[in-house]
């Protein structure tokens, strides 16, 4: 995504929102590596949550990232440790430090104080992490925080136009400030729809409490599916390939995150709510080994920046749903609409629309 990486720079934010600090559990660690030369330069490592990095979601698309880069950057060898408990991002933090890595990603919120942490106690080492904002950003730690309100709304407005049932639902993995900018701005998607048709859509959610038990996503998702939804969104890692699978089962239709999920059922994903992770990893990561000045920054990335958006296939959502959603992009970059992130800010949203 040439776009994103020109944007790149234009998108450093002020550091002001609080970080976001929430765990999950798993158990023992493991690591991978991927080299582009027999010649190390540089070396680079990633520490996923607890989702793993087959999570069909932001942790594999963060290890994408990186192995395009060594595909792409003579001298550059990547390596991951897959976190299985909260306890292991500190002992993963620290072998990679101590195995020579000069760029260390914590991929996820669950990571900020094992990131905090770790940056204070290496200061020669540059690190970065997905999702997560600080106060105050620490002189070599590098924030990436994706605007995921929007292609929520885009996709919560394709829920609107598509439902026939007119009742739509959504799984979250555990409640945070990072998941109420999906919850809510698909809700608010999902309402401005309703209010283009002049009709009622019900959005009903329910949360797994874990980003890794696909069982319960499909057990939460058929209830919705027998309850009357007809479209069920997930921003719940490998919770949702649990939602997708209910939704092939029950042959309704599903909304994929972070990547695009249709690969999982192609007719049944809608759509999916991208965030582009991959490019934004491997971006930050070649101005790390160039000798950018990254560190201190917090880089906010939405639809001006192309760090956010849907897939253009459409197929089943149609044409003339799918130009609507263009417009509404437009609509956003312009500022003339503004998803909500929090609950306070949903409910501001509707009384306006009304």
């Amino acid at each position: 995504m040439k776009k994103l990486a020109a944007f790149l720079l234009a998108a450093v934010m002020a550091v002001s929102a609080t970080a976001c600090s929430s765990g999950a559990s798993s158990s023992e660690a493991s690591e991978q590596t991927s080299s582009a030369s027999a010649e190390t330069k540089h070396k680079l490592l990633m520490v996923t949550d607890t989702g793993g990095v087959n999570d069909q979601s932001f942790n594999q698309l963060s290890w994408e990232g990186l192995q395009k880069l060594a595909e792409d950057v003579p001298g550059v060898e990547v390596n991951y440790s897959e976190s299985k408990q909260e306890s292991d991002y500190a002992t993963n933090l620290d072998k990679a430090a101590d195995d020579g890595n000069e760029l260390i990603w914590g991929v996820g919120y669950a990571m900020a104080g094992a990131i905090e942490t770790a940056s204070k106690q290496n200061p020669d080492i540059s690190y970065a992490i997905i999702d997560n904002n600080y106060e105050t950003v620490p002189k070599n730690v590098t924030c990436v925080v994706f605007r995921a309100q929007e292609p929520s709304f885009l996709v919560g407005y394709v829920a609107g136009k598509t439902t026939k049932t007119g009742k739509v639902g959504f799984v979250g993995g555990q409640k945070s400030g990072v998941i109420d900018q999906f919850e809510y701005g698909y809700k608010a998607g999902v309402e401005y729809a309703a209010h283009e048709l002049n009709k009622k859509i019900e959005v009903v959610s329910q949360y797994a409490e874990s980003f890794v038990d696909s069982a319960k996503g499909k057990a939460i998702a058929k209830s919705m599916y027998s309850g009357g939804c007809d479209i069920v969104f997930h921003a719940a890692g490998n919770v949702g390939v649990g939602v997708i699978e209910a939704a092939k089962e029950a042959d309704k239709f599903a909304i994929g995150v972070d990547k695009d999920q249709s690969f999982l059922a192609p007719e049944n994903v809608l759509t999916s709510a991208l965030k582009r992770v991959d490019t934004a990893v491997e971006e930050v990561s070649k101005d790390a080994i160039d000798g950018k000045e990254i560190g201190g920054k917090t880089y906010s990335l939405g639809l001006t920046e192309d760090g956010v958006g849907i897939p253009e296939s459409h197929e089943l959502m149609g044409d003339e749903t799918y130009n609507a959603v263009v417009a509404l992009e437009q609509k956003i970059k312009d500022k003339e609409i503004v998803p909500p992130t929090t609950e306070e800010d949903y409910n501001t949203f509707i009384n306006e629309l009304k």
